[in-house]
C-alpha cells in the first residue's frame, strides 16, 4: 500500500517549487486558487517495501503458474482487486498442495548419456553383431544400422521437441505421447512400453546367460542340465531374482552399478579392437574363424548371404528385426525422467550424442567383424595348415555342418578380442546393465501410468514407497512378465517381439510431434528447434512400415493391441484434462465445420431442430431434459438456458456453470449451458435466442416447460411468461411448450447434485444404472413429499364434470403411462445420476417413474397429432422424429385434422394421407374431425367459467390496477368469446379421442399481440391440457420444413 503522504517544511524545497512552477506553469494554472484545495504539489511518498506499493497485486513468479501447487492466496483474484472482497483460506483447498518427492536427480550425462549407451550397447552387440554381418554381409549391416539410426535420430528429434515444450514429469515416453495425443494413444502405448521393457529385461537377461553358460563350456567344461535352453532359464531366474534386489533397493544403487558397467564395457570394446589389429593368436582361433584383416575376407563378406535360421529363411527385416533391439536404448533416459534434474535438455543432450557415438561404433565393429572373420570354419585346427590360403579355408564348410564364424557362432567378439575373458566380462555388463535399466524403466512407465487411472484395477500397482516413491508393486509385475518371457530362453524369438513394440511407440511419438506442430496451439512453444514436423510423419512411416516388413504378423496382433487399449479409454472417458493436441484438431475442425456451414444456404432437407429448452438449473428439470434430447441426440444442438433475475458473482456463476455442466455429462446428454443474470425472463429469453449459438449453430426451436402454478401467480409472471412466447414468435423462432401433469420441476423432492459426490463415487468413470421400477402405486406421494403437486388448480383428474359451491368436483380416472394396470417392470436407458429426495433416501417408484418417464421404453399406444393449422410441417415433424427412437418405436402416430361441415370426409382424410405419403411419414391412421364448429357442452362450458372465476373483472374494477392479480376484464372475454369456444370444444374432443394416447402433440395457439392479455391466453392452454396425457404444444415459425422432393 502507497505510504501516507507528508507536507514538506523545507523552505527551499518551497521556494524551488514556487519557481518551478512560475517558470513552467504559470501561464496554465492560478496557483493561488490551487492553494485553497487539496494538492500533491508539497507532498512526499515515505519510503516503504515495494508489496506495500503493490497492495494486492503480484509480480510474475513461476508459483503463480504451477498448475499442480496451490496458488490461492498468492496471485490476487478480479473480485479481490475490482470488487475489494478479502480472501478467505477456508474457500480453497489449501490441503491440496501437491507433496513432491525426494530423493536423487540426475544430470544428463548420468541420467541419460550413460544408460542410453549401456542400453544399446548391450546384447546385440556383443552376441548378434557378428551373426548379422554374416547374414547380410558388410554393406547391408552398415544398411540395417543406418536404417535404425534414422529411425532413433527423427524419433529422438521429435522426442526432443515435445520434452523442451515444458515441464516433463516421470512416465518418459508415456508422459510425452499421452500428454502431446491424449490419454487414449497414451494409455495405449503405455501399456505396450511398460510391457516392451519389461520383455528387454528378459532379453537382456537371456543374453547374459547365453554368455555365461558358453564361458562355462569353453573355460570349465561346465554345464547344469543339459547346457542348452534348460540352464538358460536356471541361470536367468537366478539373474532376474539379483537384478530385482538390486532395483527393489533404490535407484541410487542402481546407479552406481550402472557407472561400474560403463567402465567394464569401454575396456572390453578396447579389447576388441585391439585383438581384431593382432590377429589370431593361433591356429586354434585361425580354425575358429579369426584370420585377421584379409582383402579376400572383405570381398566376401561384402555381400549377403542369407539363410534359414531357426526354421525362419532370414531376409534383410527379419534380420533387422534381430537388430533393432539395440535402437531401443535410446529411452533409457527419457523413461527415468522423473529421476533427471532438468529432463528437457537433458533428454534431447544426452540421447542425440548417444545415438551418435553408438551408431558409428556399430557400423565400425560391423567392419571389422566382416575384414577378420569367416563366415564359416570347422573349429578343427587340423583343417588348417599354414601353407592353406583364405580361399581354401572358405571351401572347407561347403560340404559339411560348421559350428563356427560368423554364420555360426555368436561368441565372436570374444574369438576376435585380445584377452577373451574381458570380452566376457565386457558382454556381461552390457546385458546387466541393460536389463537394469528396462527394469527401472519399465515399473517408472507402469507407474505414471497407474497414477492416472485411465484403466480400471490398475491404480494398486502405482503405489510408492519410501523417499524416492519407489513403485515396488510394479516391480513386481515387471519381474512376473520377464520371468515368463526369460523361460522362451530364445534370444531370436524374444527380439521381434520388441522390436514392434518400440517401433509401434516410435510410430507414435513421431506421430505426437507431427500432430501437434500440424495444428500449432499457441502453447506449442518447444526450446527445441531441430525438428520438422514432415520429417516426424516420415519417422511414423518408418517406423510402421517396419513393424509389418518385420513380422507382419507380430505387427498385427501390436497394432491390435493398441487399438484394443484406445478403444478401452476412449469408452470409459476418464476424467482427465492435459491439454493434448487432439482437443485442438476437435476446436480447429468444429471451427472450420462452423464457419463453412455457415456459407451454406438452408435447405429444408438439411433443416435439424435446434433446440433452446428452458431448464433453469436441468438437474432440478431431468425430464424436460430428457424430452429434448430425444430430439437432439446425435441429431443437432441442444441448449439448456437458464435466467435469473438476480445478479450472480463471478463464483457463483462458475459454481453454477461448472454443476449443470457436470450434471449433463453424468446424464450422458449432449447439450451445452446457457446462463444468464440480472435480467427479466423475456429479456432473457430474447437474449439467448440471439446470442447463444455460432453462426447457422443456433436454435430455431424455444422449449418451455408448462406453467404449472400460473393461476397461483402474479400477473406480472403470467404476463412475463406469455412475453417470452410472444418474444420468440416476434423473432420467427418456432416455440413448444411441454405439459405433464405430475410437473416438471423437482426442486425441493430430489437432492441437489454435488460434483463432489459425482467424483467421490466414481460416477464419471463407470456409471451405474438407474434401478427397475415398478408400475404401481403402493402409497400416494403427495403423502410423503407434500410439495410434490400437480398442476392443476382447478381439475386434478378429468372425468366427469360438476359445479358446486364454487369447487370442482371429479372422479379419478386417469392413469399415465408409466402406471398401466399390469405391474411391469421397466428398465430405464444407462444413467449416470441416481435420484434421490433431499435427506439421500430413494425416491418411491412412482416418483421416479415420472422423473424418468421419458427415458423409459414407452407402452405400445400411439403418439396423436392434431394438426389444426399449417405451421410449417414442424407440428408433423417433431412426433415424427420421436418414433424414429428406440424409446417411442412401439408408438404409432395418429393423426387430427380439421375439416368444414359442408366437405366429405373420406376426401380430406384421403387427402391428408397422400400429403404424409409425400412427405414420407407413416401413420397408422388419419381422423378427420367434421364437427369442430359445434358449439361445446354446458358442462364444459361451466368448467371453463369455474377456472376464470377468480380472474375476471368488471372493466371499471379498481383491482384491475393491482399487479399482483391475474386480471380478465369482461370486455376482452366477450371479445373473445369464439375462440374460446373453439378451445372448449377442442377440449372435449381431446378427452373423446385421446386419453390414452403416449403423448399429445397439438398446433400451439397464437393470440395477436396486444388484444389478448396473458392469463386469458393461459386459460385457453389449461382449456387444452388439464389432465390430458403428457402434452406438446408446437407452433412453427411457418417456414416449410417438410418437403416433397428427394
Amino acid at each position: 500500500m502507497f505510504g501516507q503522504d507528508q507536507p514538506c517544511s523545507s523552505s527551499g524545497n518551497n521556494n524551488s517549487l514556487q519557481d518551478h512552477s512560475k517558470g513552467r506553469l504559470s501561464m496554465h494554472l492560478d496557483v493561488g486558487k490551487l492553494e485553497e484545495k487539496a494538492h500533491l504539489r508539497d507532498s512526499i511518498r515515505m519510503t516503504r517495501s515495494l508489496q506495500d506499493h503493490l497492495n494486492r497485486e503480484t509480480l510474475p513468479s513461476p508459483d503463480n503458474y504451477h498448475t499442480h501447487f496451490l496458488t490461492i492466496g498468492s496471485r490476487a483474484t478480479l473480485d479481490e482487486l475490482h470488487l475489494g472482497e478479502v480472501y478467505d483460506p477456508k474457500d480453497g483447498n489449501s490441503e491440496m498442495i501437491e507433496i513432491v518427492p525426494g530423493g536423487i536427480k540426475f544430470g544428463w550425462v548420468q541420467g541419460v548419456l550413460i544408460r542410453c549407451l549401456l542400453n544399446i550397447w548391450g546384447v546385440m552387440l556383443f552376441l548378434r553383431l557378428s551373426w548379422v554381418v554374416g547374414q547380410a554381409g558388410i554393406l547391408q549391416a552398415i544398411l540395417i544400422v543406418l536404417l535404425a539410426t534414422v529411425v532413433t535420430v527423427i524419433t529422438t528429434l521429435s522426442m526432443s521437441a515435445i520434452s523442451t515444450n515444458g515441464q516433463v514429469k516421470g512416465g518418459g515416453t508415456y508422459y510425452m505421447i499421452s500428454r502431446s495425443l491424449g490419454p487414449e494413444f497414451g494409455g495405449a502405448i503405455g501399456i505396450i512400453l511398460a510391457l516392451a521393457n519389461s520383455m528387454g529385461i528378459a532379453l537382456h537377461t537371456v543374453g547374459f546367460c547365453e554368455a555365461l553358460s558358453d564361458m562355462l563350456k569353453e573355460y570349465f567344461d561346465v554345464q547344469i542340465v543339459d547346457g542348452g535352453l534348460n540352464d538358460i532359464r536356471i541361470i536367468g531366474s537366478i539373474t532376474l531374482v539379483v537384478l530385482c534386489c538390486i532395483v527393489s533397493i533404490g535407484m541410487e544403487w542402481e546407479a552406481k552399478a550402472q557407472l561400474l558397467f560403463m567402465g567394464i564395457l569401454i575396456v572390453a570394446l578396447a579389447n576388441f579392437i585391439v585383438g581384431s589389429i593382432l590377429g589370431p593368436s593361433g591356429v586354434d582361433e585361425l580354425s575358429k574363424g579369426m584370420v585377421g584383416y584379409n582383402l579376400e575376407i572383405i570381398s566376401t563378406n561384402f555381400k549377403p548371404d542369407y539363410r534359414v535360421s531357426n526354421g525362419i529363411q532370414q531376409g534383410f527385416f527379419t534380420v533387422f528385426a534381430i537388430f533393432f533391439p539395440a535402437a531401443t536404448g535410446i529411452l533409457a533416459g527419457a523413461n527415468i525422467s522423473g529421476d533427471l534434474k532438468n529432463p528437457s535438455e537433458a533428454i534431447p543432450k544426452g540421447t542425440l550424442l548417444a545415438i551418435f557415438t553408438t551408431s558409428i561404433s556399430y557400423m565400425l565393429f560391423a567392419v571389422i567383424a566382416g575384414a577378420t572373420v569367416l563366415r564359416d570354419a570347422t573349429g578343427d585346427p587340423a583343417d588348417y595348415p599354414d601353407n592353406a590360403t583364405v580361399n581354401d579355408y572358405m571351401q572347407l564348410c561347403l560340404d559339411q555342418e560348421c559350428e563356427w564364424g560368423l554364420q555360426n557362432s555368436y561368441q565372436v567378439m570374444t574369438l576376435v578380442s585380445a584377452f577373451g575373458p574381458l570380452n566376457y566380462a565386457g558382454c556381461f555388463a552390457a546385458t546387466l546393465s541393460s536389463a537394469l535399466a528396462c527394469f527401472v524403466s519399465a515399473p517408472k512407465i507402469f507407474q505414471a501410468l497407474c497414477n492416472d487411472k485411465i484403466f480400471p484395477y490398475l491404480h494398486v500397482f502405482g503405489k510408492g514407497y519410501g523417499k524416492n516413491q519407489e513403485p515396488l508393486r510394479a516391480y513386481a509385475l515387471a519381474f512376473a512378465i520377464a520371468l515368463a518371457c526369460i523361460l522362451i530362453a530364445e534370444l531370436n524369438t524374444i527380439a521381434p517381439l520388441i522390436t514392434n513394440c518400440y517401433l509401434a511407440s516410435y510410430g507414435l511419438v513421431n506421430l505426437s510431434t507431427f500432430h501437434v506442430d500440424l495444428f500449432k496451439p499457441v502453447g506449442w512453444r518447444p526450446t527445441f528447434r531441430y525438428y520438422n514436423k514432415w520429417l516426424s510423419l516420415l519417422g511414423f512411416g518408418l517406423s510402421l512400415a517396419g513393424m509389418f516388413l518385420c513380422s507382419w504378423p507380430t505387427a498385427l496382433v501390436t497394432c491390435a493391441l493398441v487399438f484394443t487399449f484406445f478403444f478401452i479409454v476412449k469408452y470409459r472417458k476418464p476424467d482427465v484434462n492435459w491439454g493434448s493436441s487432439t482437443q485442438v484438431q476437435v476446436y480447429k475442425a468444429a471451427l472450420s465445420g462452423v464457419q463453412q456451414f455457415s456459407t451454406i444456404d438452408e435447405h429444408i432437407k438439411t433443416y435439424t431442430p435446434q433446440i433452446l429448452v428452458m431448464t433453469g438449473l436441468p438437474n432440478m428439470r431431468p425430464s424436460l431434459v430428457d424430452f429434448a434430447y430425444l430430439f437432439c441426440k446425435n441429431n443437432s444442438l441442444m441448449i439448456c438456458g437458464d435466467i435469473l433475475k438476480e445478479r450472480q458473482s463471478h463464483k457463483q456463476r462458475s459454481e453454477r456453470i461448472n454443476k449443470s455442466l457436470h450434471w449433463l455429462q453424468a446424464h450422458k446428454t449432449k447439450a451445452f449451458y446457457s446462463l444468464l443474470d440480472n435480467i427479466s425472463f423475456p429479456n432473457g429469453i430474447g437474449a439467448l435466442l440471439q446470442a447463444t449459438g455460432v453462426g447457422k449453430m443456433k436454435p430455431n426451436i424455444l422449449l418451455l416447460g408448462y406453467q404449472s402454478e400460473w393461476s397461483n401467480s402474479k400477473n406480472s409472471e403470467i404476463d412475463e411468461y406469455f412475453a417470452a412466447i410472444n418474444t420468440a414468435l416476434e423473432m420467427h423462432v418456432a416455440v413448444t411448450i411441454l405439459r405433464v401433469q405430475e410437473g416438471l420441476d423437482y426442486t425441493g423432492i430430489i437432492r441437489d447434485f454435488d460434483v463432489k459426490d459425482l467424483i467421490k463415487d466414481n460416477q464419471t468413470k463407470e456409471g451405474i444404472d438407474n434401478p427397475t421400477f415398478e408400475n404401481e402405486r403402493e402409497r400416494s406421494v403427495t403423502a410423503i413429499f407434500p410439495t410434490f403437486t400437480t398442476s392443476d388448480s382447478v381439475d386434478t383428474e378429468f372425468t366427469t364434470v360438476s359445479a358446486e359451491c364454487g369447487e370442482i368436483k371429479v372422479a379419478a380416472k386417469f392413469l399415465s403411462p408409466t402406471e398401466s394396470a399390469p405391474v411391469k417392470k421397466i428398465r430405464m436407458k444407462k444413467s449416470r445420476v441416481p435420484f434421490k429426495d433431499p435427506q439421500g433416501n430413494d425416491l418411491p417408484a412412482e416418483v421416479q417413474n415420472s422423473i424418468c418417464r421419458f427415458r423409459m421404453k414407452q407402452k405400445r399406444g400411439t403418439i396423436d397429432v392434431w394438426w389444426l393449422y399449417d405451421d410449417g410441417g414442424l407440428s408433423m415433424l417433431l412426433p415424427y422424429i420421436l418414433t424414429s427412437r428406440s424409446n417411442w418405436a412401439n408408438s404409432k402416430l395418429r393423426v387430427f385434422c380439421l375439416a368444414d361441415a359442408d366437405e366429405e370426409q373420406h376426401v380430406r382424410q384421403k387427402s391428408m394421407k397422400l400429403l404424409l405419403e409425400k412427405f414420407r411419414i407413416p401413420v397408422s391412421d388419419v381422423v378427420v374431425i367434421h364437427d369442430m364448429t359445434q358449439s361445446p357442452s354446458f358442462q364444459t362450458k361451466t368448467w371453463f367459467d369455474a377456472l376464470t372465476k377468480d380472474f375476471v373483472r368488471k372493466d371499471d374494477d379498481p383491482s384491475n390496477l393491482d399487479s399482483n392479480i391475474p386480471v380478465i376484464k369482461e370486455s376482452e372475454l366477450l371479445a373473445q368469446k369464439h375462440k374460446t369456444f373453439n378451445f372448449m370444444r377442442l377440449r372435449e374432443l381431446l378427452l373423446q379421442y385421446s386419453t390414452d394416447a403416449n403423448l399429445v402433440v397439438m398446433t400451439l395457439p397464437i393470440s395477436q399481440k396486444g388484444i389478448v392479455s396473458g392469463p386469458l391466453y393461459m386459460c385457453w392452454l389449461e382449456t387444452l391440457t388439464a389432465n390430458m396425457p403428457p402434452f406438446l404444444l408446437v407452433r412453427g415459425n411457418h417456414t416449410s420444413v417438410l418437403t416433397f422432393h428427394s
